[in-house]
């Protein structure tokens, strides 16, 4: 499976008898999914059916979605009540008869109530159902063209990502090569903080000594942090190869590269290899920045 970022955007627009619709999908970083949709009064029966519908193309990401809908002029029926028209002008005609006052136009009649009818043809069952179901692929396509940004952004942040392991492997292997790593050189360092010690002039029991030294040597091995690190690279590596929603799993993975970079940090004994620590440090935050955003 390709990888895919969590952000993106599509729309598609179409139209089904008098009706022309357009969707418009943005989606960002989430730590679940979260589809919002924003219909239309008059079209909010179409919202579980749609929401099932991104559920089964995303898996992770707050995604909104706004459909617009616009209907074109419907037809329109014209009827004259001939019979109320009659019997109004009837009318009429006596009282200006008796009171000498000129004749009444014909549209001055037609505007009064009863007269005229305007009706407005009525949407079909059949029309409607076409309708939805035009919306309804239309989202679709959305989905799919939203899909396909996801995956485009999902490529590029797949070679980041490589490079930021290329990073964390090479530094791993240079701590491993450090000259302070060495047993020779481990000594050296113990010898001469024992020798200040024992220059201090106070007494210590033997014994005591040996185990502090033995308990000071073990706290400078950093060879469990240095296998663990390799360890966490071989696995990310797999994961980007395996692609598919596994950003959480990488994020998780993040946060162990930052807890074995720490202790190393804590534990060098040299700075040198603090130095290699506080960089591969670097490279880690970077690497967990760019997960936040795989799906």
């Amino acid at each position: 499976m390709a990888l895919a970022s969590m952000t993106g955007f599509a729309r598609t627009q179409g139209t089904s008898g008098a009706w022309g619709w357009a969707w418009e999908l943005k989606s960002v970083n989430g730590k679940g999914l979260d589809v919002r949709l924003r219909l239309p009064a008059g079209w909010e029966g179409l919202e579980p059916g749609l929401k099932q519908i991104a559920s089964r193309v995303l898996a992770r990401g707050n995604v909104n979605a706004n459909l617009s809908m616009t209907r074109s002029d419907p037809e329109v029926s014209v009827r004259i009540n001939e019979d109320v028209l009659r019997a109004v002008a009837h009318s009429v005609r006596k009282v200006a008869a008796e009171l000498d006052a000129p004749p009444v136009r014909l549209e001055s009649l037609l505007g009064l109530k009863g007269v005229m009818e305007i009706t407005e043809a009525e949407e079909s069952e059949e029309q409607r159902r076409a309708a939805e179901a035009a919306v309804v692929s239309g989202f679709e396509k959305a989905l799919a063209d939203l899909s396909a940004m996801r995956a485009q952004e999902g490529a590029a942040l797949g070679i980041v990502l490589g490079e930021r392991l290329d990073g964390i492997a090479a530094l791993t292997a240079a701590a491993e090569a450090n000259p302070a790593r060495q047993p020779d050189a481990i000594r050296t360092k113990l010898h001469e903080q024992l020798r200040v010690l024992m220059e201090s002039g106070v007494n210590f029991d033997p014994d005591r000594l040996h185990q502090e030294a033995l308990l000071m040597a073990s706290k400078v091995d950093v060879r469990e942090e240095l296998d663990r690190l390799v360890a966490h690279v071989a696995a990310a590596r797999a994961m980007l190869g395996e692609g598919g929603a596994v950003g959480r799993r990488l994020d998780f993975l993040a946060q162990e590269f930052n807890r074995e970079t720490n202790t190393l940090c804590s534990k060098a004994n040299d700075v040198s290899l603090t130095a290699i620590g506080l960089e591969l440090k670097g490279l880690v935050e970077q690497f967990r920045e760019q997960v936040q955003n795989i799906e």
